[in-house]
Order: structure tokens, then C-alpha cells, then sequence
């Protein structure tokens, strides 16, 4: 179903490929997309208008940019559990969001004020215990919370031409394949499924209907300007989000993950996965944004539903 809000509005989208991109450009009635590979995004998104970007060559292709009213920026390197952060793979991170953020706002300057949608991650906290982390929280230590505010302050340099920026900090992306929980499903349901360290973190976390619900309500409601935290009223620990999904599967939680052995498997990458971030949408919440799942055995619930979900519980009973 295309969002009426936008219909009327020349949308481009960056990312368009990745997981959350290509349910948004779904939602759209005039997508635009910049991608690396033309021929590859009109396979996968099928009759969109296409425009070939290097994200760190340069800025997007005038013609592209003509008319637009609305930027939805969500390219970048894949951050979490693909492979261990090397030196290389850091730069590699740091420079597709921060270096193609900067090209993708020089570009933005000749054209009319609109609004831009960036992506940011509520890794811009940091690890914060208990503390309840609103928009307005400070950043943390650490890589993520580095990047991530450079990867802001990039976005944020529309506001000198005129341009609305909202910066959605997402956290865990709540879907059936490729995001963190279809990392998750499968050693769930082999009954391999077990707390991180103690089980006390905070998960900030979001079914992906309500992340792409948020990302429309930023581009649409006039109110809403600078850090946006894109995840549900109600975080969870790390061991009710255990028990929650172990319960949901009918499998039991035998196993027990140590952040050491963490450490020991993944490097630099395991700190990010075992911090503590109890953050809440106050921005959301306050400028009239109404959340699908408020609660995560509802988001659970509505995954496990789904006919993919349901074919791979139907194999995992038969293994």
C-alpha cells in the first residue's frame, strides 16, 4: 500500500537495495532510487526511475536530485555480524556513511529544500546501563558512538541550504530474513538459543513496520527535526527478549553466552553487541506517531506468523 502523505512527492531513496530500503520504496508512489548497480536495483525493486551514484565519488547525478521533495538516505556498509572489524573494514564503514552522507548533501545544495531522511543507530549512545536515553541524551564512547556522530553532523549540514533533517537512530530491526532476528531464528529454533552475558542489557528494538512507519511520519510531519530514536515506547532486557522468543518457539534456553567468549569470536564488533541501551521514542511518541507494536511479544507474535517464518519452523520440527 503507497503512503498518501508522499504521493504526490518525488521521493529518492539511497539504499534502495538493503533490507529496510526495499520495503520502503514498496510504500512509495514516485521512488527514485541512486544505486551503485542500476540493472541489479531494477531487478530487485522491478519498474523504479534509476540513477547510477558512487556514494564516495562524488555528488549524485544532477538530473536525479531535479524536483525532489523528499530524501530517504540509508546507504552505508553492513554494520553487525558481518565479519570482524578490521582496520579496513572500519574505514570501509566509516567513510560509505560519512564521506557519501557529505557527497549526498554537496549534491543537495542546488537543489529546492526538502526534507532529508538520514539514517543514523542508537550505537550513538553508547553503553549506558540503565540510564533512560532520549533524543537529547548525550553521545557515548566507542566506535559506533563516533560514527555516529559524524555520520549526523554530515546530514545535519543540509540545514544551512534550507533542508528539514531528521536523523532516525535505529536499533534492533524486528523482521523474518536478514535483519537481526532472522540471524537469530535459527539457532532459536534448534534450541541453541541463550542469553548474552547476564542477561541484564538493554535491547532497543523495533518490528520493521514501525521502523518504516517512522521513517514516513519524519519525511511527513513538519514538527519533527534532528535526532529521531527509531525503536519501540518499551525496551526489553536481553533475557526477556530471550525468554520472550524461546517461549514463542516452544524451545527451551539451555545455553548461556559469556561476553568473553563474545569478545574472543567476533573482536571489537562483540562490544557493541553486549552494551546496555534503554532508549525510548520521546520524539515519536510526543509529535503524534502511533506505534503498530507497542510490545514485543506482539512484534514477535506477527513475525512468527508469516508464511516464511512458518516454513522454516515447519523444517526445523522435521530436523
Amino acid at each position: 500500500m503507497k503512503t498518501q502523505a508522499l504521493t504526490e512527492q518525488r521521493v529518492l531513496v539511497t539504499g534502495a537495495t538493503g533490507y529496510l530500503g526495499r520495503r520502503l520504496v514498496a510504500r512509495l508512489a514516485r521512488p527514485v532510487v541512486l544505486t551503485r548497480d542500476v540493472a541489479r536495483a531494477r531487478a530487485v525493486l522491478g519498474d523504479v526511475e534509476a540513477h547510477a551514484w558512487e556514494p564516495l565519488a562524488g555528488p549524485p547525478p544532477a538530473e536525479a536530485l531535479e524536483g525532489v521533495d523528499v530524501v530517504f538516505h540509508l546507504a552505508g556498509e553492513p554494520l553487525a555480524m558481518s565479519g570482524w572489524w578490521t582496520p579496513e573494514k572500519k574505514a570501509r564503514i566509516r567513510d560509505s556513511r560519512v564521506v557519501g552522507t557529505r557527497h549526498l548533501v554537496e549534491g543537495l545544495r542546488a537543489s529546492r529544500p526538502g526534507v532529508l531522511v538520514s539514517a543514523s543507530a542508537v550505537g550513538f549512545y553508547g553503553p549506558c546501563g540503565d540510564e533512560v536515553l532520549e533524543e537529547g541524551s548525550a553521545s557515548g564512547t566507542g566506535f559506533l558512538a563516533g560514527l555516529c556522530r559524524e555520520w549526523e553532523q554530515a546530514a545535519s549540514a543540509a540545514e544551512v541550504s534550507g533542508w528539514r533533517v531528521v536523523t532516525p537512530r535505529i536499533g534492533m530491526v524486528l523482521g523474518e530474513s536478514r535483519g537481526f532476528l532472522g540471524k537469530l531464528l535459527g539457532q532459536f529454533r534448534v534450541g541453541l538459543g541463550g542469553c548474552i552475558g547476564d542477561g541484564n542489557p538493554w535491547m532497543p528494538w523495533a518490528h520493521e513496520e514501525d521502523v518504516l512507519g517512522l521513517f514516513l511520519h519524519a519525511a511527513s510531519c513538519p514538527d519533527v527535526s534532528g535526532p529521531l530514536n527509531a525503536t519501540a515506547p518499551e525496551p526489553v532486557r536481553n533475557r526477556e527478549f530471550t525468554r520472550t522468543l524461546a517461549s514463542l518457539l516452544r524451545r527451551p534456553t539451555l545455553f548461556h553466552f559469556p561476553s568473553g567468549l563474545l569478545r574472543l569470536a567476533l573482536g571489537e564488533m562483540a562490544e557493541e553487541l553486549v552494551v546496555s541501551q534503554r532508549v525510548v521514542p520521546r520524539v515519536a511518541v510526543r509529535s503524534g506517531y502511533s506505534f503498530r507494536y507497542f510490545r514485543l511479544e506482539e512484534a514477535l507474535r506477527d513475525i512468527l506468523k508469516r508464511p516464511a517464518a512458518r516454513s522454516a519452523e515447519a523444517l526445523a520440527e522435521r530436523a
